[in-house]
């Protein structure tokens, strides 16, 4: 075992086109130390009350599912095909639909590449933040909850680093938001703040992503992979918002402006978006203002937006974090018109408790709710 202790994450993507006699012996783990002051908690009731945080226990249990074995590894993008749909492939406008059809498909790989890295980054956070929060939840249900999502996201982060290293060959640094947000939930010693950012806010970041990608995505692979991924962050989303509404009410109107801003400040980063400007950058020699100007006006972008936000918002006010200290930063980000769709408070049951659904499944419903989208003017 080989392990190197970095100060700061790589910066330079990496291939993985190992050479011939490349052995386990070469391999070597890259690891980046960080600091906690995490205060655990002991739990001396064993009490199994039949409430919905243990019914979404129960379910995680009997929906677990294997990336070796329920994900078919053959089914991926064949040599030479985009990687996102052929309707939105038409669709495409500026300097990436100028280049040659070889050097737009790598440019593409690369993109996607860049991608799925931070979704992989961000479940290796999402997986550090859960096992911290085994031993600083303070009930014996929320313990529970917390190992099984700790399972849960370190499959999510095999299956997308099989995925890059298997189909891309290409895996990308983490984006400096990203990880400052991450940093963020994993160095504060109040175990809710935790719980606020990773179950409230990443978690909602990160359904965002992967509906926006199963929605797009040409992949048939990777329309199962992500859609799995999604059952379980929904679960995840759903008990945070159930555990935090009861919880949140127990503190006073201080600590309760405190959870506020930090809720608020996570949000920000979100919305200055963690975005690839690195890319564009280096294949068209744009400026960084110009990227951004560019991603405003991608429709992907607007999708991405609407997913995000009417997903975080509903659930902050249902949890008692939209008070009137903060409502009016959220106004200034144009961010209101979000609070009153639907929160993952209410649960549907009937919905998750359905079996793991086929590859050919999932593709029609990507068909669908890409089409819906599109009729909303969302793409």
């Amino acid at each position: 075992m080989k392990v190197k202790v970095v100060e700061n994450p790589p910066v330079d993507p990496r291939e993985f086109d190992l050479p011939e006699g490349f052995k386990e012996e070469h391999l070597e783990d890259i690891v980046e130390i960080f600091n906690t002051p995490l205060v655990g908690h002991y739990n001396w009731d064993y009490t199994d009350a039949d409430t919905r945080i243990k019914k979404l226990y129960e379910l995680g249990k009997e929906l677990n599912w294997n990336g070796s074995i329920d994900l078919d590894w053959s089914n991926s993008l064949k040599k030479g095909e985009p990687p996102i749909k052929a309707e939105l492939m038409a669709r495409m406008e500026g300097p990436l639909a100028a280049l040659p059809e070889e050097e737009r498909l790598e440019y593409m790989r690369h993109d996607q590449a860049w991608s799925l890295s931070q979704f992989l980054h961000g479940e290796q956070g999402a997986m550090l933040v859960a096992s911290q929060l085994v031993s600083c939840a303070p009930t014996y249900q929320a313990k529970l909850y917390a190992a099984s999502q700790t399972f849960d996201e370190a499959r999510h982060v095999e299956v997308f680093a099989k995925y890059l290293q298997k189909i891309h060959g290409l895996e990308y640094p983490i984006n400096k938001n990203l990880k400052s947000l991450i940093d963020k939930i994993l160095s504060d010693e109040r175990w809710d703040l935790k719980f606020i950012g990773m179950q409230i806010v990443i978690e909602g970041l990160a359904l965002a992503a992967f509906q926006t990608t199963k929605e797009t995505s040409n992949c048939p692979l990777l329309r199962q992979l992500v859609h799995y991924v999604i059952r379980d962050e929904a679960r995840h989303v759903t008990f945070g918002v159930n555990y935090l509404q009861e919880f949140l009410q127990t503190l006073s109107e201080q600590e309760v402006e405190d959870r506020a801003m930090f809720a608020y400040e996570a949000v920000v980063v979100m919305r200055a978006r963690i975005i690839n400007t690195e890319l564009p950058a280096r294949w068209f020699n744009m400026s960084e203002e110009a990227i951004l100007e560019m991603v405003v006006n991608d429709e992907t972008q607007d999708m991405f937006n609407n997913m995000l936000f009417s997903r975080v918002m509903p659930n902050l006010k249902k949890i008692g974090l939209l008070t009137d200290k903060v409502m009016p930063l959220y106004e200034k980000l144009n961010l209101t018109s979000y609070i009153e769709a639907e929160s993952d408070f209410e649960i549907d049951w009937a919905e998750l408790n359905k079996p793991l659904e086929t590859a050919e499944e999932i593709d029609q419903q990507s068909e669908k709710e890409l089409a819906a989208h599109t009729a909303q003017g969302l793409f």
